[in-house]
Formats: C-alpha cells, sequence, structure tokens
C-alpha cells in the first residue's frame, strides 16, 4: 500500500470546488425571490415558472449517484470540469431565456449539471485529506451547505433591488457565469490530474442500475416538488412504482455484485459499512426537518406581514451565520467529540424551532421579524453541528474509490428529504392559514412544531449510533487488547 502524500495545493484545490459547489446549493433557494419578477417578466402563470424551482431540484436529485459512480469511474477532476462548465453554460441560456418553455428546460439541464458536480466535492475531500484535516475540510464543506442554503433568499432579494424590473430576475442565473468562469480556470490548474480507469466506459457504469435508480428517485420526487400544483393527489400513483424500481435496483446490484461487475451503487456501503446507513438516515431526516421552513418562513413574512423578499431574507440570516461558524468550528472538533456533535446540534435545532413557535404567538406581529433572530441562530449553530461532523463519520470508513458514489447517495437523501420537508411543512402552513381565516402567526407555530418532530427522528437515530460507535470502539479495543496478548504470549 502506498503511502499517502498530501498534495500541497489541497487547500487552494478545496476554496475552488466549494465555490463552485456554493453556486449549485444557492439555486436551490435563490431562485424563490424571483419567481414573481420571472412571472411578470415571461407574462406566464404559475404553475409554469413554478417549475424552474422543482424542475432544478428534480433533476439536481436525480443524477446525484450517477455523478458520483462517473466521477469515480473517470476521475474527480474530469467530472467536476465537465459539470462545471455544463453549469456556467445553463446558467447563460437560463438568463437569456425569452419565453417560459426555454427557461424550464435550462433550469432542468443545470440540475443535472449541478447534480454530477456536487458529488465530486465529498469525493476530493476524501481523496485530497487524511485524518483531522479531513474533519477540517468537511468542516468548510458543512459551512458552504449550511450557508448557501440560509442565504439564498437574501441575496436573490438584493439582485432583485439592485437589477429592477423587468430584466433583474435574469441576474439570479447570469452571476453565476462570471463566477463559474473563473473557478473553471483555477480548478485547472489546482485539481489533481487522477487516471482514468482501464476499460471502456460502457464496462464500468452500471446503465442498467441508472435508469432502474432514476425511475425510482422520480417517482418519490416527482409528487413532492409537485405539491403545490397537486402533485400528491394526481400523482400519488407514482410512489408504488418507485418501491418496485427500487426494490429491483437493490436485487440488480446485489446481482452486479456478484457477477464481479462494477455496481452504479454497492449496497454493501449500507450493511457493511460502519455507520454508513445510519449517517445517511440522519442526514435526510435532518433535512427533512430543517429545509422546509425557509419557505414558510417567506410566506410568513412576505404574504403574512408584507414584508419584501429582501427583508424576508434578511430576518433569517441569523441562522446562515451561526451554521457558517459553528459549522467550520465543528470540522475541527470531530476528531475529539465525534457523534456527540450531532446529537448535541439536533438538540439545539429542535429547542430553537420550538422557541420560534412560541416566540411568534407571544410577540405582535410587527415585532416577529426581530424576535425570531436569537432563536434561528441558536438553531443555526446547532445545525452547522450537525451538517459537518455527519458527513465526516458518515463517509470515514468508506474506501477513496468509493467515495464519489457515496457521496452522491448521502446527498440524495438529502434531497429525497429536503422535498419531503418541504413539502409537508408548505401543505400544513397553508391548511392552517385557511382553517382559522389567515392565522399566519399560528400557522408558522404549527409549521415550526412539526419541524421539530422530524429532527426529533433524526436526532434519535443520531443518539442510537452514538451507541453503537461506543460499542464498536470497545470491541475493537478488546481484539486489539487480545492480539497485544497473543503477541506476549508467542514471545
Amino acid at each position: 500500500m502506498t503511502e499517502f502524500v498530501p498534495d500541497p495545493r489541497r487547500w487552494r484545490a478545496l476554496a475552488v470546488t466549494l465555490t463552485a459547489g456554493f453556486m449549485t446549493l444557492l439555486d436551490v433557494s435563490i431562485v424563490n425571490t424571483a419567481l414573481p419578477a420571472m412571472q411578470r417578466g415571461l407574462n406566464t402563470g404559475s404553475g409554469t415558472v413554478q417549475w424552474v424551482v422543482s424542475g432544478y431540484a428534480l433533476t439536481f436529485g436525480l443524477v446525484l449517484v450517477t455523478g458520483g459512480r462517473l466521477g469515480d469511474a473517470l476521475g474527480r477532476r474530469r467530472m467536476f470540469l465537465i459539470a462545471l462548465a455544463a453549469f456556467v453554460i445553463t446558467s447563460a441560456l437560463a438568463g437569456a431565456a425569452p419565453d417560459p418553455t426555454t427557461l424550464v428546460i435550462a433550469r432542468l439541464a443545470q440540475g443535472c449539471a449541478a447534480g454530477l458536480l456536487t458529488p465530486q466535492n465529498s469525493g476530493l475531500i476524501q481523496d485530497l485529506f487524511r485524518g483531522a484535516e479531513r474533519g477540517r475540510a468537511f468542516g468548510m464543506f458543512g459551512a458552504v451547505v449550511g450557508i448557501s442554503t440560509a442565504v439564498g433568499p437574501v441575496l436573490g432579494g438584493v439582485i432583485l433591488a439592485v437589477f429592477g424590473d423587468p430584466g433583474g430576475w435574469r441576474w439570479v442565473f447570469y452571476v453565476n457565469v462570471p463566477v463559474g468562469a473563473v473557478a473553471f480556470v483555477l480548478a485547472m490548474r489546482l485539481l489533481p490530474k487522477t487516471e482514468r480507469k482501464p476499460g471502456k466506459l460502457r464496462s464500468q457504469i452500471d446503465f442498467a442500475g441508472i435508469v432502474l435508480l432514476a425511475v425510482a428517485v422520480l417517482g418519490v420526487l416527482l409528487p413532492l416538488v409537485e405539491t403545490e400544483q397537486g402533485g400528491l393527489s394526481k400523482l400519488w400513483w407514482l410512489f408504488p412504482i418507485a418501491v418496485v424500481f427500487g426494490f429491483g435496483f437493490v436485487r440488480w446490484e446485489r446481482r452486479v455484485v456478484a457477477r464481479d461487475r462494477p455496481p452504479l451503487l454497492d449496497i454493501r456501503l449500507f450493511t457493511g459499512t460502519p455507520g454508513y446507513a445510519t449517517g445517511a438516515a440522519v442526514g435526510a431526516l435532518y433535512f427533512c426537518g430543517f429545509a422546509g421552513i425557509w419557505l414558510v418562513f417567506s410566506l410568513f413574512f412576505q404574504q403574512g406581514l408584507g414584508y419584501t423578499p429582501l427583508q424576508s431574507g434578511l430576518s433569517v440570516t441569523s441562522f446562515a451565520i451561526g451554521s457558517a461558524v459553528s459549522a467550520a468550528v465543528a470540522g475541527r472538533l470531530v476528531p475529539r467529540f465525534g457523534r456527540r456533535l450531532s446529537v448535541a446540534g439536533l438538540s439545539l435545532v429542535v429547542l430553537s424551532l420550538l422557541a420560534v413557535a412560541l416566540v411568534v404567538e407571544l410577540v405582535p406581529p410587527s415585532a416577529a421579524g426581530l424576535a425570531v433572530a436569537l432563536p434561528l441562530l441558536i438553531g443555526g449553530i446547532g445545525g452547522g453541528m450537525v451538517i459537518t461532523p455527519n458527513t465526516t463519520l458518515t463517509l470515514e470508513c468508506v474506501p477513496t474509490s468509493m467515495a464519489g458514489v457515496a457521496g452522491g447517495a448521502l446527498q440524495t437523501g438529502q434531497r429525497i428529504g429536503t422535498a419531503i420537508g418541504t413539502a409537508v411543512l408548505a401543505s400544513v402552513f397553508e391548511s392552517v392559514v385557511v382553517g382559522t381565516h389567515r392565522d399566519y402567526s399560528l400557522a408558522l407555530t404549527t409549521a415550526m412544531c412539526c419541524s421539530a418532530g422530524l429532527t426529533c427522528v433524526a436526532l434519535v437515530l443520531a443518539v442510537l449510533e452514538l451507541r453503537a460507535r461506543r460499542v464498536r470502539a470497545a470491541r475493537n479495543e478488546e481484539r486489539e487488547a487480545a492480539k497485544a496478548a497473543a503477541d506476549v504470549h508467542r514471545q
């Protein structure tokens, strides 16, 4: 086994890849703020323009695992550059779209590019870093995830305020072009070259597995991202299809492994890699609980209190600040505290959500924006303590040859969790608003309690994984002690 030699440019390379990753994750939420302006500028209905958001989320989630497998097979540098170039081009096409159809098609393609690019980030961290440095690198990655999720509405509001109507919404997409172009040039210089695995691509990629998994993920995501357009009632029949294709995917992948061929997603990641299955479930449930609150906050502040998009975004900025700081710090503390960080972080998130639910009931509506700042700051601190340690610990036992697909599967769970959480919380919020004749404070309180409940499920799993890690550590110590005793006896 060759000794690992750190790349002297690894931190600069990480900065470049995280910049690109920030753009792809930011585009999940930044566009929400610009939807009304797009609707006016393109003279189209809300159903069509909603696909600018849902289409991106759909294709993003569909190709994550495939993108990770392509990175493992073709080399992460090569896949990163291809996906980044595609993301820049599709961003420009979306910004220049002359009609709604072109815009939606560009967004679908942009989501595919983002889904191919995102797994390369976690894979490159696995390749470039070891030990405590890997925790620090994932800490920076976690900070990017936390910031991009929460800061999107703020940046969207700023861009619209600067460029105004009628074409200001186009700059939500155009802003990716110069940033992406610079990142591409720097990535060409800084990312380490990797050799492509020998053999034809057809022999390395499980195309049947791609189709089976794509249909399964599509069957789950499509009804959820179309919830506001009645997707759950119209497309419910896709859920049983997703189950059938998901079962078929698992059977097929096991068959591929038995034939000693490279699978799309080795099922042994979940059954034989310590901590991976539970960590992936914790991540999915956490995103299910917290990711949907941003849409609910947007509805509460803009529809309920009459805030502008920028004011609405600024009202939740404290979460982004807390998440960015704690994610970077938590990355350095993972080797020392391990899974206890995730448990503590999830506990803080639950407490902050319940505090928001209480605060909005106690203060007058005019003071709600300021009143939720402190609870959201605490929630952000907790959120940063969840994402970074969970990603680091979930991937710590994954072989580097499978790092891309493992990261892709982990993030697919997070995308599905986000879609489920957004659909559930938005439905709860709207149903309370209608049922109480527009009591927006009670609607927000109810949604926050639902979010806290979902996060509690993730907390329970994190506690169970903490105990399982202690058991594994004790067994390893016993084996080491037995081995040492046997060595002494032989001497």
